[in-house]
């Protein structure tokens, strides 16, 4: 019987409701605790439809492992429980499978985990999509390019550890197989503001933290940077290190990623240097000081800053101390140069920081693009990924947040379009009747933003652009005129009387009713930061930068290419590219992730329902559940709908042999279901009410309880009959195997009797043939002992007059010769070892024996001496004599002399033949060397040492450099006369030569070594062979050296040294040098 296959499905072992689209009844309240009870239960997903909505858990949970991606991979959306893989697995089977290009939007606020959730579903893909080496450098190069922009981009808030400041849309590239090929990367008005100013309990962008904890000592000197968070100014101090974030570790896997993306060694290094001049920009300060004509002028307190600044970037100081102090306005032929007072200088010093930093963001995003781009130019299929700031409500929020509101008002308005023209786009395709759903339409509010002649953003660019005096209460006022009446503007300066004694809306802000909520909107600081203004003297400093990268970064700056024309400012330019981004994801098959913080304190397991409460609201989530409900609430395949319930029906169960179609239609009519509860469309039954599928749920649960017992009670029967079988058959065969092993036994025991009678008899027998043979021998032995006895008598009779005569004599010859073999006999077994130092002998046993016992003695002491002397070599023989010679002349005299006894003389110790070093002094050498050492000369001035290489041949002593081996003085052994030493434990000794010989010149020599007593005994000895005289070696504390013409006396004097054990030399007055021995 073939094995059926298990089906799993979204509505088994479910914890609440998986799918929001089923939840009973329908209202905030439910839906808040249905994603509690599953928050509670580690089910972080749930399903609207084909939306995910994912709740951070703030913890890590063991449900991203390589065997979940398996379990998703190729798997129906419904058939496991909700999970964002299988939103993931179902975009990439669409584009792989479908050829749809897909984008994947994530939104939610800061801290809800929409990175996170970005990297997850790249890492899925990745995971599943096609190996090799070029795909898995692709696959490794688009996930690596996380990191770098992380660090770059994102920062520290109070909602969130890893709060992503930019928006990021990702392009990955497929071919046909659904290989990744490459990818495009567009970011989204970075945060710059915080470059400067962070606030409180928040940190600036990550990159900075990195550089400072995790760059080695020889970088940041490089960099001219100080480890010190505190030295810097643009670095808030009260967040700078963050619990569980390890920002040197950080810096490593950011410099890696960079050389995994691509990144050039230089490259890198030059981002670095850019980095490092923003965070020494905030170190500028200025002070005032006033001119003549009564102007204020501005003035750099301290210098090096600016200097250092400018040893990074290339730039020439005086350069760039004049942009901060200078600013020239030019009009078409005309050129205006004013001074900049305090507040303008350092209004310039941070926009140069802002908008070098923002540059350089851009700059890092283009040249990851052109690493991961794709190589070929095949046709390629495209999935988005969308990872863009949440909806923004704070105490304080400015013109940031107004344009990050803006943009989730687009996303909003394309989110309902898209979810809508799905919903209409499937009853159609499945020939169901589509009914007109009403929902809130946000067009009317992104048109109050957006529109081109009086939206809120127009007239911001109107007013930064007019002639005259513009302030941020002019464009309030500009406002307050042109969009009084608008039902989503509210302004207490309005026309419109209700707002006019508002005292929660003050009087420089204004308020707009968005999508998910009012928000208050301080207008100060609009203007500044729409206009985004950076002075054309700091442009063109940066131009003229050495540094390849700034310069870059400043194309403005060239004088050739001056633009009069303003440039375009914020808002228009983030208008343009949220319209492009908009027209992209509509030509793509859209997938939603909604992502939700549970709680403000980013901890786990507390989930806070106000705050979801509000999130659920704004996210417009209960909107897409009505829409997704208004016509049917439940669609499922045919096939997978009869699998799971045809245990409801006879007809259809065990096996449907038609169509599914057809059997779901049985079965349905078998459940008596009204009409009007469902539809049959192409290839899905539609369930119009969640009650109906419940019912559905509630019915096969109780079947398959049913089926269950039906199961248990036939295997238990089947079992009982199974085992009766066993026992019944293990009953013969115990039986046939019993009366088998009793045979057996009978049969042993049989044997084992015949054969102990057999083996009585035998033995019986055996004693027998004994007994007779024992009585034959003896027998034959007393015959024997009687003719011997007999023998014997004859004989004595016959011979013993001539044994009475000597029998004295001869007993005492015998009785000598057997003690002295029985001496010798001992002596063998009690002979001592073959050391001739050995003296133990075996004491005399007869006193008659002395002399030979003494004699033996003395012959086997020559015998073992003469075998441990055959077993010496010529060379062994010659050390021995040595030793010999240094024992005669050095024992009981020297004190050194005891430690030289163990150590073998070796003479050649600086192996001057094999040394490539000595190569030269070898080739200057023609005799046989005895010695070659390095000894320490003392020099007759001031008692230093200095190291020289000390020869000795038959003939001459040599002194050598050590360092270049060049030959210094060269000694016939004719003219040595004397060698003195002490009598204490030092290597110190002096060479006396023959007065008026030539070496005798520069008089005697005084040396220090480590083998003092074998290059006395080897010199005494071949000068004995050469001169046939023996040499004067003289032991004494005090001994006279001839110095020139001058005679030093050399004193040894007792003392504890600074240099441990080792004996000093020094020079007290012309005629005395004292030699401190330990």
């Amino acid at each position: 019987m073939a094995k059926m296959e298990v089906k799993t499905s979204l509505l088994d072992n479910m914890i609440g409701v998986g799918d929001m689209v089923l939840l009973e009844p329908l209202n905030e309240e439910s839906f808040i605790n249905n994603l509690k009870k599953r928050f509670d239960h580690n089910e972080i997903y749930t399903y609207i439809g084909s939306v995910v909505v994912s709740v951070n858990p703030y913890r890590s949970l063991p449900i991203y492992s390589p065997e979940k991606v398996e379990d998703y991979r190729n798997r129906n959306f419904y058939e496991l429980s909700p999970h964002i893989f299988a939103l993931s697995d179902e975009a990439y089977r669409s584009l792989r499978d479908q050829d749809k290009d897909q984008c994947i939007l994530i939104t939610g606020e800061s801290g809800a985990g929409k990175t996170e959730a970005s990297k997850l579903v790249m890492s899925y893909v990745a995971a599943v999509c096609g190996k090799g080496a070029e795909v898995n450098q692709v696959k490794e190069q688009l996930l690596q390019s996380n990191p770098v922009l992380e660090a770059f981009g994102n920062a520290k808030t109070v909602r969130n550890d890893n709060s992503s400041r930019f928006g990021k849309y990702m392009d990955i590239e497929f071919d046909f197989k659904g290989d990744p090929l490459g990818g495009v990367i567009s970011n989204y008005l970075l945060e710059k503001s915080r470059v400067v100013k962070q606030p409180r309990g928040e940190r600036n962008f990550h990159v900075f933290y990195q550089l400072l904890s995790g760059a080695s000592e020889e970088l940041l000197n490089k960099l001219k940077l100080e480890r010190d968070f505190s030295r810097y100014n643009y670095l808030s101090l009260d967040s700078a290190r963050v619990n569980g974030v390890d920002d040197a570790a950080n810096f490593r896997t950011v410099r890696n990623a960079m050389q995994i993306v691509g990144f050039m060694d230089h490259e890198a290094e030059s981002v670095l240097e850019v980095v490092a001049a923003v965070l020494k920009l905030g170190n500028i300060e200025f002070k005032p000081e006033s001119r003549v004509n009564g102007l204020d002028e501005s003035k750099i307190k301290d210098k090096n800053e600016l200097k250092e600044i400018c040893e990074l970037t290339g730039i020439d100081q005086s350069v760039l101390e004049r942009a901060f102090s200078f600013r020239t306005v030019e009009a078409k032929q005309e050129k205006v140069s004013t001074t900049l007072n305090v507040a303008q200088a350092y209004y310039a010093r941070d926009a140069l920081a802002k908008n070098l930093y923002s540059r350089l963001f851009s700059w890092l995003v283009n040249r990851i693009n052109e690493s991961i781009k794709a190589q070929t130019k095949v046709r390629k299929k495209v999935m988005g990924v969308l990872d863009i700031y949440g909806f923004e409500i704070f105490e304080d929020n400015s013109f940031e947040q107004f344009i990050i509101n803006y943009c989730n008002e687009k996303l909003q308005q394309i989110f309902i379009e898209l979810t809508l023209k799905e919903e209409q786009e499937e009853y159609i395709r499945e020939d169901i009747e589509w009914t007109h759903i009403d929902y809130f339409n946000n067009a009317i509010i992104c048109d109050l933003i957006e529109n081109n002649t009086n939206g809120i953003l127009a007239m911001l660019d109107e007013e930064c652009l007019r002639p005259g005096t513009v302030t941020d209460e002019t464009f309030l006022e500009k406002l307050n005129q042109v969009c009084a009446t608008h039902q989503h503007f509210e302004s207490r300066m309005s026309k419109c009387s209700r707002f006019l004694n508002d005292t929660s809306l003050p009087h420089s802000c204004f308020r707009i009713q968005h999508y998910a909520g009012k928000v208050l909107y301080q207008v100060e600081g609009f203007v500044d930061k729409n206009n985004d203004l950076l002075y054309r003297d700091l442009s063109q400093a940066m131009w003229k930068a050495g540094h390849t990268l700034i310069k870059s970064l400043f194309p403005e700056g060239n004088p050739a290419k001056i633009n009069l024309k303003r440039p375009p400012t914020a808002g228009s330019q983030f208008k343009a590219s949220v319209a492009t981004l908009m027209k992209n994801l509509q030509t793509k098959n859209p997938n939603y992730i909604r992502c939700i913080k549970p709680n403000d304190k980013k901890a786990a397991h507390i989930f806070n329902e106000a705050l979801v409460c509000h999130q659920i609201r704004y996210l417009g989530l209960l909107e897409n559940v009505r829409v997704r409900r208004a016509g049917y609430a439940f669609r499922q395949a045919y096939e997978p709908c009869l699998e799971r319930y045809k245990m409801l029906c006879k007809q259809t169960w065990p096996h449907w042999k038609g169509p599914a179609r057809a059997g779901v239609e049985v079965l349905f009519n078998e459940l008596e279901i009204p009409m009007e509860e469902y539809s049959f469309g192409r290839s899905k039954i539609f369930i119009r009410n969640p009650r109906t599928l419940f019912k559905l749920e509630d019915l096969r649960k109780q079947r398959l309880e049913d089926l269950a017992t039906l199961i248990q009670k036939i295997y238990r029967g089947w079992k009982c009959r199974t085992h009766f079988l066993l026992m019944r058959k293990s009953q013969i065969v115990i039986a046939a195997w019993y009366r088998r092993y009793a045979q057996q036994k009978r049969y042993q025991q049989i044997k084992s009797s015949a054969l102990v009678i057999q083996s009585y008899i035998r033995g019986w027998k055996a004693r027998k043939i004994l007994r007779e043979l024992k009585h034959q021998k003896r027998c034959e032995e007393a015959a024997t002992t009687i003719a011997a006895y007999w023998h014997g008598t004859q004989v004595r009779r016959e011979y013993r007059k001539f044994f009475r005569a000597n029998a004295g004599k001869k007993i005492y010859e015998f009785t000598i010769q057997r003690i002295v073999q029985k001496y010798f006999l001992e002596m063998k077994t009690k002979m001592p070892s073959l050391s001739p130092i050995d003296k133990n002998w075996p004491s005399r046993p007869y006193l008659f024996l002395d002399s030979t016992h003494k004699e033996l003695k003395r012959i086997f002491h020559l015998w073992r001496c003469k075998k441990y002397r055959d077993q010496f070599t010529d060379q062994k023989k010659l050390i021995y004599e040595e030793k010999l010679e240094a024992s005669e002349l050095f024992k009981d005299k020297k004190a050194l002399y005891p430690s030289s006894v163990g150590q073998p003389f070796q003479g050649a110790y600086l192996e001057i033949n094999k040394n490539p070093k000595y190569k030269k002094l070898k080739d200057a050498i023609e005799e046989k060397i005895i010695i070659a050492e390095v000894v320490n000369k003392i020099n007759r001035a001031n008692g230093k040492s200095t190291s020289r290489i000390f020869l000795l041949t038959n003939n001459n002593l040599l002194l050598a450099d050590q360092k270049s081996g060049q030959i210094k003085s060269e000694v016939p052994l004719v003219d040595v006369t004397k060698v003195s030493m002490s009598s204490q434990n030092d290597g110190f000794f002096a060479i006396h030569l023959k007065e008026g010989s030539e070496a005798a010149s520069k008089g005697d020599f005084l040396f220090s070594s480590d083998h003092l007593i074998e290059m006395a005994t080897k010199l005494y000895r071949t000068t004995l062979s050469q001169t046939k005289q023996k040499l004067n070696i003289e032991i004494s504390d005090e001994f006279l050296v001839q110095f020139r013409q001058d005679k030093v006396c050399v004193k040894f004097i007792q003392g504890s040294q600074k240099n441990g054990s080792v004996p000093t030399c020094k020079r007290k007055n012309n005629r005395l040098l004292e030699v401190a021995v330990p």
